[in-house]
């Protein structure tokens, strides 16, 4: 792992993708992405900072430091990283209970225990979302993304617009309405046509350049970046959390902690799946483990929120070309440059260019042909995807993932116990034996199913129990063959079992005199343990 970090350390100091040296244009286009990706963060930023209920540099600092370390050690080139609203909705209860320091030392603990995640290698675990699952991620992202622009049709300043308290805001009427939704369309529409005409600015950039440039030429009166807060500042200041370093505070901070890691993650691993699709590339979920770990870490010692992959400007920058670790790099430090240089002319942006990039992200995130083919694929399939949108508009990502998970493990659990079933017929070499061919997996879910085939009290005095295409899988398995073996023994028949895997042939402690051996039994192993001094068979 400590090899994997250092190669991707020495990738992001030559800034360029270690597949393909880069050329001039596509210096020039990684560059001009990441531009375009800071522009997008600060908004952003400032907006996650006042749902979480701090000052809008904490938010800026956040994005800019998680940013940069995401960007050089991260597990996919071309992830952006930074503040992110998941993780401020947690935050805020924290906030206003505790105050802002609780926040800091949370953070630096969310990120360590992210590092734990990544040692441990356990990002590995998120192949084990299935694909309807990641269907209704994207889609449910897309919504909440959309929903989140909505706070900037509302008059500035109103129910903390820019923080997306909408449900009290004074939204925008007649003419500034209808100039907020205009500039809106221009953006979206020089977005669509400028690939068409052009790559060498990418379409987001030319987009913002254009309209930020109408709505300053013509002095129109729309809202501004400036209207939502002032960016500028300075270096981010190194800042140890003035809380009390007592078990009081561990047990205070602690569940924030765990949550705020496990959304970061979950978010951040998902989204290096989406970016790996879209770009070809695999793996890298470990590293990105301890890339947001070590994030964190160093962010809640300079005074930032903490943060987690951005799916919205990961897609900006994709979209706009940005596929190393120059584009997320130059994200990083274009925003620390606004922050300390270019505050003044940042804040002159029209939120609407803005706006309209995001809903141009809306769709092409939405995952439209999921729409098409919810009635072909399996209903639970098309459950789940539907579930998984629902519940990630209406509580938070990491939520929705585990509710779609154990959707999917429950609904594979009933389909595979219901296939359970033998085939009787008379034994081919014993005259007057009953064989029964188990057909279907054997586990804890068709454990009961299994133990209802048989018919002890009608069965011939010899019986064959055959295992050739069935699968005992756990511990639940090897309890129900001991348990119908005992039947026949206790009802003073002869049984056999056949085809039985060599792990069974040690795990049955009573029945195993029952296996008959045979060459072509299976070798597979299973998810059990088995203690040999003791005889007691254990789930891991």
């Amino acid at each position: 792992m400590a090899r994997a970090l250092l190669a991707s350390f020495a990738d992001s100091l030559s800034l360029r993708d270690p597949n393909a040296p880069l050329t001039p244009s596509q210096w020039r286009v990684e560059i001009l992405s990441g531009l375009t990706v800071a522009l997008a963060l600060v908004p952003e930023a400032v907006a996650f900072a006042f749902v979480a209920g701090v000052e809008p540099l904490v938010g800026l600092y956040a994005a800019f430091i998680v940013g940069l370390i995401t960007a050089v050690f991260g597990g996919r080139p071309g992830m952006i990283s930074g503040a992110t609203g998941a993780l401020a909705v947690v935050m805020v209860s924290l906030v206003a209970q505790h105050g802002v320091e609780y926040l800091f030392a949370t953070v630096v603990l969310m990120g360590l225990i992210q590092i734990f995640v990544g040692v441990m290698r356990w990002g590995k675990f998120i192949r084990l979302v299935p694909h309807p699952v990641m269907l209704g991620f994207v889609n449910g992202l897309a919504i909440v993304i959309f929903l989140a622009q909505l706070g900037q049709f509302q008059v500035p300043g109103s129910a903390e617009s820019a923080g997306h308290g909408m449900a009290n805001g004074e939204w925008l009427s007649g003419a500034p309405m209808a100039l907020m939704l205009g500039l809106v369309a221009l953006t979206m529409a020089i977005i669509w046509v400028m690939p068409k005409v052009t790559n060498a600015v990418p379409a987001p950039l030319a987009g913002i350049g254009i309209v930020a440039a109408i709505v300053i030429g013509f002095g129109l009166d729309v809202p501004l970046v400036g209207d939502l807060a002032s960016i500028e500042g300075g270096l981010p200041p190194f800042h140890l959390p003035m809380v009390p370093l007592n078990w009081d505070t561990f047990e205070i901070i602690l569940p924030y902690a765990l949550i705020l890691a496990a959304i970061g993650l979950i978010e951040s691993l998902l989204t290096l799946n989406l970016v790996g699709e879209m770009t070809g590339k695999r793996g890298g979920a470990s590293q990105e483990c301890l890339a947001q770990g070590a994030a964190n870490t160093v962010t809640g010692f300079f005074g930032g929120m903490g943060g987690c992959a951005m799916i919205g400007q990961s897609m900006i920058n994709v979209k706009s070309g940005g596929r190393t670790r120059v584009a997320g790099v130059a994200a990083a430090l274009f925003l620390l440059a606004f922050i300390l240089f270019a505050s003044g002319l940042i804040e002159q942006i029209p939120l609407a260019a803005l706006v309209g990039v995001m809903f141009m992200v809306v769709i092409g995130t939405f995952a439209w042909n999921s729409l098409r083919i919810l009635r072909k694929v399996p209903r639970t399939d098309a459950f789940v995807t539907i579930l998984v949108t629902i519940v990630t508009v209406a509580t938070d990502l990491a939520t929705a993932v585990v509710v779609g998970v154990i959707v999917s493990a429950l609904a594979y659990a009933w389909q595979n116990a219901t296939r359970i079933h033998a085939i009787k017929r008379e034994s081919r070499t014993e005259a007057g034996a009953q064989v029964y061919e188990i057909q279907g997996p054997l586990f804890f879910g068709s454990a009961d199913g299994f133990m209802e085939l048989f018919d002890v009290a009608h069965d011939p005095d010899v019986v064959i129990i055959d295992f050739a295409a069935s699968r005992v899988a756990d511990q639940s398995a090897l309890q129900a063959i001991e348990a119908v073996a005992q039947k026949y023994v206790d009802a003073g028949k002869k049984i056999q079992l056949r085809h039985l895997s060599h792990d069974c042939h040690q795990l049955l402690s009573k029945a195993g005199h029952l296996i008959v051996d045979s060459d072509d039994d299976p070798d597979y192993e299973l998810a059990v343990d088995y203690d040999v001094k003791t005889g007691i068979i254990g789930g891991h």
